[in-house]
């Protein structure tokens, strides 16, 4: 083949093969398309406002403040504006200016496509900038919102919101974008999905030297964004904010719940922190720093994470399965002489107080040797060598109250507490036998036994019911929603207790408020049913705890105190619950209880405790 020939069928080749590749670029391939109209076409994010939250009378606890992001285009920057006044305005340093416009460019970032230059600025920062930002070409706000909290309480229950990881991005399929915000604990995690709201979009034409021409096809391609979903939470604000007040200076937690709905009234972990702490904003960082350092840990939820020993509260769960068990009768009379022989030489004690001829006043004067009594009864019911199906028995009661298991579907970090079983102590005494013996501290809340005071109060709530509980929960309504997403939040939950067996325990609970050992807690006009405990510490003084519902017909409240190193339930415990219930159902404080809560807000445990 002659020279010529073979150079024109070269040229010829080379041709098709970059036709070819055009083709390929700009006809098949549409990474090359995508980014021609990125030089051409900005997509500028509209972001929702998130949805409120209220408490149960409509007082608003959680709302929406503006925070701003300052975007700039790089090549529309002045190279002679006043950095130093730019800098000053904005409450930064020169060796930030500088980082903040040190980007990789090529990549993810264009000299002539707007990029985050300064985020989360505060308003009044912002308000200050404003004034001068059209001395600032190629500066440009986006405006956000962050969270903001009416009230300096219920930090817990409320929880606050975060910045997406790139793990949760990954997880959202595309829901969620670096610098989103998403819920991270409390009410804004549980509910994500209802309060974050969708984005819109709008997109704008620009020329080729970055300056807005327009909406693009004359905004056809644009959406709106849509708000997210108000709620309305089950807390009541002002009980909430009292009982953090009668919990200041002191450690441990309070738990309140609307009996026959299982609507939380109040959710209190003691030492807590202000929700304000951790908005966004560029101090959050060194706020949350310094409340994980601190030693009392108020980032720490006692009300669902702290797993206690329920003490005497538990001696109603031991009557109540008693009776149903028929291992004993409400008249049944048993011997106490001031302690209860476990084995020889174990001698429980037990303080004085008048002969418990029957459960209710065992239950009044919180008789140790009759709860010790009845739980050997339970144990050995088929036998003292067939404790195994005794102590199951008994377990399976216990699960059927909701211990031991997590109670609620909104706070995933929830503890469950323990309750143990034949498999437990077959595992523990692998090398002896165990018997009702062993294991007869059980009997009055104590030994392996633990629950959180969440579990306590609804403990509370099915004894106000006589026999059911609802799951408890925080959400009583999303606005504009006909039903709740739980059906659990409406549906009874039945304890295999018959009601009949309730009557002679509640008449004991009765009769510790008025005549037995929480006399503190009485609220003039008012029936109050309860049960103090007292949780041996072997690191200090005693836990108080108490739990209690009111009135005793018809009951619209059932709290649960838990005071750490606080001595007797009848001592501390018991008064804050009494002043709670007084407040809750009566709206104030009576004159004659005024020097009590007195004395309970000037009660400084935390401060007492580190000086013995």
């Amino acid at each position: 083949m002659e020279k010529p020939v073979i150079i024109r069928i070269v040229f010829i080749i080379a041709a098709l093969v970059l036709l070819l590749k055009v083709a390929q670029l700009q006809l098949f391939d549409k990474t090359m398309r995508s980014r021609a109209q990125a030089t051409a076409i900005e997509k500028q994010v509209q972001y929702p406002s998130r949805g409120l939250i209220y408490d149960r009378n409509g007082t608003l606890l959680v709302y929406n403040d503006a925070i701003y992001d300052l975007l700039v285009v790089y090549n529309k920057i002045d190279p002679q504006m006043d950095t130093t006044r730019f800098c000053q305005l904005l409450d930064i340093t020169r060796e930030q200016f500088v980082d903040n416009l040190k980007k990789p460019w090529g990549g993810q970032f264009s000299k002539n496509v707007p990029f985050v230059f300064l985020s989360k600025i505060q308003p009044q920062t912002w308000a200050r900038f404003s004034e001068h930002l059209f001395d600032f070409p190629g500066f440009t706000p986006r405006l956000r919102s962050a969270r903001g909290y009416a009230q300096n309480g219920a930090a817990h229950v409320l929880g606050y919101i975060s910045e997406v990881n790139k793990d949760q991005i990954s997880a959202s399929v595309g829901v969620y974008e670096s610098g989103d915000y998403i819920g991270t604990s409390g009410l804004e995690r549980a509910y994500e999905p209802y309060l974050r709201g969708a984005k819109g979009v709008k997109y704008i034409l620009k020329d080729n030297i970055g300056r807005e021409v327009g909406p693009f096809e004359g905004g056809v391609r644009d959406s709106a964004a849509i708000s997210g979903s108000d709620l309305i939470s089950t807390l009541d604000i002002n009980l909430q904010v009292y009982a953090e007040q009668l919990m200041a200076n002191k450690v441990g937690a309070i738990t309140a719940i609307e009996p026959n709905t299982g609507e939380i009234l109040a959710m209190v972990s003691s030492p807590s922190y202000d929700p304000n702490l951790l908005t966004i904003n560029q101090n959050r960082g060194a706020y949350y720093a310094a409340l994980a350092q601190d030693s009392l840990k108020p980032l720490f939820d006692r009300t669902v994470l702290a797993q206690y020993p329920p003490g005497s509260i538990f001696k109603t769960v031991v009557g109540l399965i008693a009776l149903q068990e028929g291992v004993t009768t409400p008249y049944r009379s048993i011997r106490c002489g001031g302690g209860f022989v476990n084995a020889p030489g174990d001698i429980r004690k037990c303080h004085g107080h008048p002969a418990p001829t029957n459960i209710s006043i065992a239950l009044q004067y919180s008789c140790n040797a009759y709860f010790f009594t009845l739980f050997k009864d339970l144990v050995n019911k088929y036998g003292f060598r067939d404790v195994e199906n005794g102590l199951d028995n008994f377990y399976t009661y216990l699960s059927n109250f909701g211990f031991g298991q997590k109670l609620t579907s909104e706070i995933d970090y929830e503890a469950t507490g323990f309750i143990p079983n034949s498999a437990y102590y077959d595992n523990v005494y692998k090398n002896s036998p165990w018997y009702a013996t062993t294991i007869v501290s059980l009997g009055i809340g104590q030994g392996e036994l633990s629950m959180t005071t969440l579990q306590m109060a609804n403990l509370a709530s099915i004894l106000g019911n006589r026999g059911f509980y609802i799951q408890p929960h925080l959400l009583k309504q999303i606005r504009n929603q006909a039903t709740l997403p739980n059906p659990d939040f409406d549906r009874k939950k039945l304890v295999r207790i018959d009601p009949i067996h309730f009557g002679p325990i509640i008449d004991g609970m009765a009769a510790v408020v008025t005549s037995g050992t929480a006399r503190m807690a009485q609220v003039p006009g008012v029936e109050i049913c309860g049960k103090t405990g007292t949780v041996q510490n072997p690191h200090g003084e005693d836990h108080s705890v108490f739990i209690a519902f009111a009135p005793r017909e018809n009951p619209k409240i059932a709290i649960a105190v838990y005071v750490e190193n606080a001595g007797g339930g009848g001592r501390t415990a018991a008064p804050v619950a009494g002043l709670l219930v007084e407040r809750y159902l009566n709206d104030t404080i009576s004159v004659q209880k005024k020097p009590l809560e007195t004395q309970i807000l000037n009660t400084d445990l935390i401060h007492k405790n580190a000086r013995s």
